[in-house]
């Protein structure tokens, strides 16, 4: 990750985006967040994720993924079954999850060959 950018294969791969709005009281959430973070970017098929949240707590999170094999297997993690659970029942106000193929990509200004300046 450079600047808070994931830094993702050429397409085609899969992005997880994940929208929220927390409740005012989140307590324990940012150290199920810190750890559900460590535990997929050990996950085989994880190419990384960008964050981030308003101080309203409405926030994006999107994880990218090599293939829909790697994103059910994260899906199914026992730890991640948890935090689904708890943030159901603690942390989430509301929240809405979609799964896209990544066709195409780009970056900018200088594309996405980072040491071009």
């Amino acid at each position: 990750m450079q600047n808070g950018f994931a830094a993702t294969p050429e397409p085609p791969y899969f992005a997880v985006i994940f929208t929220s709005q927390r409740r005012e009281d989140d307590g324990g959430y940012a150290a199920m967040a810190e750890t559900m973070m460590e535990l997929a970017s050990r996950r085989d098929g994880f190419l990384g994720a960008e964050s981030a949240r308003d101080e309203s707590g409405f926030g994006i999170t999107t994880s990218y993924w090599r293939d829909e094999d790697s994103i059910a297997a994260w899906k199914a993690e026992a730890r991640h079954l948890e935090a689904q659970r708890l943030g159901k029942l603690r942390w989430y106000e509301h929240y809405e999850l979609r799964v896209a193929r990544v066709e195409r990509a780009y970056a900018g200004p200088a594309g996405r060959d980072t040491a071009a300046t």
